[in-house]
């Protein structure tokens, strides 16, 4: 099995955080190298582990935005 890599590029809205410090972030994050795409899930404190999330194309988040801004 392949080695999975991450990189968070942008940090944009803290959406919620419990009480051992784990945060609800939308983010931009980078998968195995390639393009950043916006990310829906939790992180923990020092970021080194995830939760189950969303990731959205460019597309599919602005999609999303203008669906909610109606």
């Amino acid at each position: 099995m392949s080695e999975f890599k991450f990189e968070i590029e942008e940090h944009l809205i803290v959406l919620s955080e419990n009480d051992k410090g784990w945060k609800k972030e939308l983010t931009r994050v980078s998968w195995n190298g390639s393009p950043a795409k916006f990310d829906i899930r939790q992180w923990s404190p020092d970021y080194s582990k995830m939760g189950k999330g969303v990731t959205l194309t460019n597309e599919e988040f602005q999609k999303l935005v203008d669906e909610l801004t109606k």
